[in-house]
């Protein structure tokens, strides 16, 4: 393996996907993370859910699952809600699939989409690093996290000072700028709130936006 690009949330934020892409220049030994948050409050998630479709047919990625993610899949099974999905930019990834009614289920999404999101990971482990969507609990072994706390804990990671091992990379709580810590790496640069998109490359710590 060559290098790692983590790219982090998109939020349906197609056109700068596709801007930042253009300046990555993958290898085909190099290796794409995703950090999650694909769909949601941007205006194009169908179209980043296919383009990251199409990525994983080229190169070696790995996707990981984002609270927006989960919500959608809770949604499906009955579990969550609905108006907790629409109150958190819900209703802009059903207007990118053409679905005007909230009464939803599995077969007004395509099914390689509903696959793609079914597939998505709660983290990855690799070399010195954890990449997550939200962050980890302190204190509670990589194992042993909670689904809910891998893509919805905030401060209680954020501030912590806590040694989790491994150089945390996360998303979900958007930054100014990226973050730099001892433990803890952030990359969520609010793309949908008008920042930018944010790739970082490992091992060399360089950062790519749009």
């Amino acid at each position: 393996m060559n290098r790692i690009f983590v790219i982090g949330d998109i939020h349906g934020c197609y056109e700068r996907l596709k801007t930042l892409f253009k300046k990555l220049h993958i290898k085909n030994n190099d290796m794409l993370i995703f950090l999650g948050d694909y769909i949601d409050r941007g205006t194009d998630s169908k179209k980043v859910v296919e383009e990251v479709i199409n990525l994983k047919s080229q190169y070696h990625i790995i996707t990981l699952l984002g609270n927006h993610e989960k919500m959608l899949l809770d949604i499906l099974q009955k579990s969550l809600p609905i108006e907790m999905w629409l109150f958190n930019g819900g209703e802009t990834t059903l207007l990118s699939y053409g679905i005007k009614k909230y009464n939803i289920s599995s077969d007004l999404f395509p099914p390689e989409h509903i696959e793609f999101f079914k597939s998505l990971l709660p983290y990855y482990e690799m070399g010195n690093y954890i990449f997550v969507h939200a962050g980890l609990k302190p204190n509670i072994p990589l194992g042993k996290q909670s689904i809910d706390d891998l893509v919805w804990i905030r401060d209680e990671f954020i501030y912590s000072d806590c040694d989790f091992g491994k150089v945390v990379v996360f998303g979900h709580t958007p930054l100014a700028e990226p973050l730099f810590l001892k433990n803890k790496i952030g990359i969520d640069t609010g793309a949908v709130y008008g920042g930018k998109l944010t790739c970082l490359v490992l091992p060399e710590k360089e950062i790519i936006q749009t």
